[in-house]
């Protein structure tokens, strides 16, 4: 219990308004007037809360009149803290007095001092006056203490009041909803049992069907099968011409379905799939008691593995499961099949060429022949600025085959990939196989064989390719073995066609080379792009310039032409001095690459004077022929343009007399009409040395070794014809060449025999001039060491212009001009034509002179010097050049 001295602690109350309150010196000497009412005390009464409550509490006005004389000041703590507790002892001492007059004790107590003195009488009215007021506030006060409380206790009460109502309604309505849930879970449990017994009944329903179904399904081929059968034999039994059955029919229509359509096995194995799949999940769903989704995905665990029905219990599970494990296993086995059909007959189709070559810009070479090494050779050398390239060979041949000889080729690609594809250039499928349409350029190979059948094929060749639908990008170059067919093929090709007349060419090459010996090794490094070859390109800084001019313009060049653009694209060869470069005129050139040269500032040049005015004189020549070919009479027509009058051609074949005569006359020549040559006929074989005897082979000015028409399909045996003849030609000539025995002197002095032999052979090749054709490019190294004859290689020269027309067909109207018999042409020229006996001259300044015999040096060979050297370095350098030089030059024909 707290004692009497210490201040009550203040209330924390929430109904009261304020603070407990400390009575004034006043209160405590004013008179207390005990009420009625206990539960109307005033702030003042509730100090005597923490001493024990009186069960009888006086009553307390609770109006107090607070003395103004009072001396002590109200703010006063500790008087304060000694007037209250003589306060509480003095209203312990009233509660303990019996009192019977309680308004009298009220007031006695009211007026009675602290002290127990009287009241003085003068105070009276001043403490009436201060009470009264004192009194006004009090109350003013006491009464909004009073309305706030009853204010807020009558907004707690209606609060109060509102949520238990809510709170009485709410459990009113979890009630209701109560008995509604509980009414409906009984509703439900009795429609839950009735609905498991109908989905019971109904599952039993649907497991019969399904299995019903499964069965009817599977019963149902055989069915059709057995009427198929019966209306066959109703049918054979009332039409006795009936010979096909309903069922062979079905067969047919089936087997048919199946090999016309690429996809339909596949397409087949997958619905037996899907069906043996189906089948299985509905025999499964009304064997167990599973859903239909859940049988189903167990029907293709069973078809996908066999090993799955283990699992499976009763006898109609188990039936059901194994019947779908035996059909999974034919279907897999089925599928396994297939599958490695399709990969056998894809590696098939690559092994055999037959699947599509997706390029653009490569080259598509159209047959096969001996000339196909050669020919991707020179593409390899042509694309190696490039990187390489892309080339592609179709051929009726096999594509292992092919891929087996090319890689045979003894040759460096270079960087260039050769694809193989087999087909026929007959058919639009196989050329639209090998991207037809997007090659730059297409080459149509000559077959071996007849020259007839092969420009036929030739022919049938450009038709189809001229059929392609979506038209051809490059040009094509057809080589053909008749120079009469080329107009034919000209004509159905069009514009995109370009010829090359292979034994044209070489019968006319040969010629050349025969009158003028070397000059086969110089067409072999202008035809192959290893050395230099012809360009065309436009330089607009040069236009306005002369011709003679432009010769010294280009330090590694050599200018042979204008391509005149107002003539139509003409290319002319050795134009004038005069001729001034017009604006779209391209220059030909000889380079070493189209990125090698380009023009240069113009050299100051000494062009001096020739020596003398030189004029070869035409002598009557005796030519000899060893051998046959299927153009025969073109060359003797060439031969009479060339050769001057008294001349004479022999020819040595085992064809009879009477026999050439006839197939002179069927290609097409009259020999009454021949101007400057006459034909001397002679039978025999050229590989028997008795034979080659009886000819006066030591007054031959020149001697063609041909490849013989019956030999040419094979060009080892063709090549090995050529060398034995020329062993024996060269023996004979040898033994009766006047010079003979000192020859054979000088060479013992300093060699073997088989040196003294290889040398009689030589001295007698400074005598007489053999030109051999070779067939096979391996075949040259042994005349090339020998030294015994010169050769046309007449298989790869062929191949190097089909190479060089393929990739700019403008170079065939330079070819066609310089092998035609008017025109330009390759000459050998000997140095006392250009220049004096010790005389210093600079490559330009021999050019410059050669321009005033209208001729084009484009090179030279020095006397110790076994090549030519085409377009020379350092053309400005000063020498000194050898009478025994001799110069390479365009000229007109002489």
């Amino acid at each position: 219990m707290p004692l009497e001295t210490d201040p009550p602690p203040p209330s924390t109350a929430t109904g009261s308004s304020r603070d407990w309150f400390f009575p004034s010196p006043a209160y405590i000497h004013s008179p207390v007037k005990p009420q009625k009412n206990p539960r109307k005390f005033t702030t003042s009464s509730r100090i005597s809360r923490p001493y024990p409550p009186d069960p009888r509490p006086p009553r307390i006005s609770p109006f107090r009149e607070v003395p103004s004389s009072d001396p002590t000041p109200e703010k006063d703590l500790n008087y304060a803290g000694i007037r209250r507790r003589v306060d509480l002892a003095r209203r312990r001492e009233i509660r303990s007095k019996p009192n019977e007059n309680g308004a009298a004790s009220g007031r006695k107590s009211e007026v009675t001092g602290v002290s127990g003195t009287k009241p003085a009488s003068s105070c009276i009215s001043a403490e009436k006056e201060s009470t009264s007021k004192n009194f006004i506030g009090s109350s003013c006060r006491g009464l909004k203490i009073r309305w706030k409380t009853a204010i807020l206790a009558a907004i707690l009460i209606t609060v109060f009041s509102s949520l238990l109502h809510r709170n009485f309604s709410l459990q009113n309505q979890v009630n209701e909803l109560q008995d509604q849930i509980s009414k409906c879970n009984i509703s439900f449990d009795a429609t839950n049992s009735i609905k498991q017994e109908s989905d019971h009944h109904l599952s039993k329903n649907l497991k019969i069907l399904s299995l019903v179904l499964s069965v009817t399904i599977l019963s149902t081929p055989l069915l059709i099968f057995k009427y198929i059968d019966h209306v066959s034999k109703s049918r054979s039994l009332d039409n006795v011409s009936e010979e096909v059955s309903l069922s062979k029919q079905l067969a047919y229509r089936v087997d048919a379905f199946l090999s016309v359509h690429p996809y339909a096995k596949p397409l087949a194995l997958l619905v037996a799939t899907l069906l043996l799949i189906c089948l299985g999940g509905l025999s499964l769903f009304g064997v167990t008691d599973g859903s239909l989704a859940e049988c189903l995905w167990l029907s293709w665990t069973y078809v996908a593995d066999s090993g799955n029905h283990t699992d499976s219990e009763g006898i109609g599970w188990r039936l059901v499961s194994v019947s779908i494990s035996f059909g999974g296993m034919l279907i897999f086995a089925m599928m396994l099949g297939l599958v490695s059909d399709s990969i056998s007959e894809k590696l098939d189709s690559l092994r055999k060429g037959r699947s599509e070559v997706v390029e653009q810009n490569h080259t598509l070479i159209l047959g096969w022949s001996d000339k196909l090494g050669s020919l991707l050779n020179q593409l390899a050398i042509a694309n190696e600025s490039l990187g390489g390239g892309i080339v592609v060979v179709m051929a009726e041949r096999d594509k292992e085959e092919m891929e087996l000889d090319i890689g045979k080729m003894e040759f460096n690609f270079k960087g260039t990939s050769v694809i193989c594809r087999s087909g026929s250039p007959l058919i639009l499928a196989d050329l639209k196989k090998v991207s037809v349409s997007k090659a730059r350029a297409i080459i149509v190979l000559a077959e071996d064989g007849n020259a007839d059948q092969s420009d036929a094929r030739a022919l049938r060749t450009v038709l189809s390719l001229t059929g392609v639908k979506e038209g051809l990008r490059g040009h094509i170059v057809v080589e053909l073995g008749d120079l009469d067919n080329e107009v034919l093929v000209k004509l159905v090709g069009g514009d995109l066609v370009e010829t090359v007349v292979a034994h044209d060419v070489i019968g006319r090459l040969m010629i050349q080379c025969a009158r003028q010996p070397g000059l086969a090794q110089i067409w072999e490094d202008i035809l192959g792009f290893e050395n230099c070859e012809f360009y065309i390109k436009r330089w607009p800084q040069l236009d306005g310039m002369q011709f003679e001019d432009i010769l010294i313009s280009f330090p590694d060049a050599i200018p042979c032409g204008i391509k005149v653009a107002s003539r139509g694209g003409k290319i002319i060869l050795n134009p004038d001095d005069s001729y001034v470069l017009q604006e779209g005129d391209e220059i030909l050139v000889i380079a070493e690459d189209d990125d090698t040269y380009s023009p240069a500032t113009l050299p100051t040049v000494w062009r001096g004077s020739l020596p003398k005015d030189f004029v070869i004189p035409k002598t009557a020549e005796r030519i000899l022929f060893c051998g046959w070919r299927r153009d025969m009479e073109d060359m003797i027509l060439v031969l009479d343009a060339f050769l001057a009058p008294g001349s004479e051609l022999w020819m040595f074949n085992d064809v009879l007399e009477k026999e050439r005569e006839k197939k002179l006359i069927d290609g097409g020549l009259d020999i009454n009409r021949l101007m400057n040559i006459s034909l001397v006929n002679r039978e025999g074989n050229a590989v028997i040395r008795r034979h080659l005897e009886s000819l006066p082979l030591q007054s031959f000015d020149s001697i063609l070794i041909l490849a013989d028409e019956s030999v040419e399909d094979s060009a080892i045996q063709a090549d090995s014809r050529s060398l034995a003849t020329l062993l024996l030609i060269r023996d004979i000539q040898a033994k009766r060449l006047p010079y003979r025995d000192a020859m054979v002197t000088q060479v013992h002095r300093g060699s073997s025999s088989q040196g003294s032999w290889i040398g009689e052979m030589q001295q007698a090749s400074d005598k007489s001039v053999i030109i051999s054709e070779i067939l096979d490019p391996r075949t040259k190294n042994l005349l090339s060491m020998s030294k015994i004859s010169d050769y046309v290689l007449s298989n790869e020269l062929v191949s190097m212009a089909l190479a060089m027309v393929a990739e700019d067909r403008q170079i065939n109207d330079v070819l066609e001009e310089l092998f035609a018999e008017e025109g330009n042409e390759m000459h050998i020229r000997q140095a006392d034509l250009y220049l004096r006996d010790g005389e210093e001259l600079s490559f330009y300044e021999i050019l410059l002179r050669a321009r005033q015999r209208r001729e084009i040096v484009i090179g030279y060979r020095l006397a110790n010097s076994e090549r030519a050297v085409i377009n020379p370095p350092a053309k400005g350098e000063r020498r000194r050049w050898s009478m025994k030089d001799v110069f390479v030059v365009i000229a007109e024909k002489d």
